[in-house]
């Protein structure tokens, strides 16, 4: 059985491009247009305005993220800064809190004066603690001082009570002569400084 070959005729359209031949050059432009059109008009409304819909939005999403990542890098850049202030205050902290006694330790600090000033070459006549005042995470422990020596000697206590390696401050410092032989009776209070966080 022979298959019949499909052939497509031209005869058909003759009369269509006779008459499209006899149009002017404007009418034969709008037909190309308006063909033009409705072929490229369906991939345009069902291919490319979709994706475009969609780019507009992946870049609107882009741009977001884009400012939440500046913000969370600045972020981190001053997370990274406070933390370098936070551990340099911490190491302040420690270091102050070295310099405060803890309340066991108070009785050696008050011997240390007491040896600074022996040690000068002065003598002692008073050394009263008195009650302690707190603070926020210390205390201030006064102490009442009435020493007598010479000039250099009372200076050369107070160079020591300076070097101790706790904090010891010497207030209301009041020195008169006291006889013939240069001697200087001093009073003062010293005033050392206890731990008490947490309590």
């Amino acid at each position: 059985m022979k298959k019949k070959k499909l052939q497509f005729s031209t005869e058909r359209l003759e009369p269509f491009f006779d008459k499209l031949s006899k149009l002017s050059m404007l009418y034969r432009f709008l037909i190309c247009i308006t063909t033009y059109a409705l072929l490229v008009a369906p991939f345009v409304w069902f291919s490319y305005l979709p994706k475009y819909e969609q780019i507009g939005k992946l870049k609107k999403e882009f741009e977001d993220l884009d400012k939440k990542l500046q913000v969370a890098q600045t972020k981190a850049h001053q997370l990274d800064r406070m933390e370098a202030i936070l551990e340099a205050a911490k190491d302040q902290f420690d270091l102050a809190r070295k310099k405060l006694p803890q309340e066991r330790e108070i009785p050696d600090l008050l011997a240390n004066i007491t040896a600074s000033g022996q040690e000068a070459g002065l003598q002692f006549y008073l050394f009263e603690p008195r009650a302690e005042s707190r603070k926020d995470f210390y205390a201030e422990i006064p102490v009442s001082i009435r020493v007598e020596g010479s000039y250099e000697d009372t200076a050369m206590f107070f160079y020591r009570v300076a070097r101790l390696s706790r904090i010891v401050n010497l207030k209301n410092i009041s020195m008169a002569p006291k006889g013939p032989d240069k001697i200087i009776s001093t009073s003062c209070n010293a005033v050392t400084y206890m731990f008490v966080e947490g309590k």
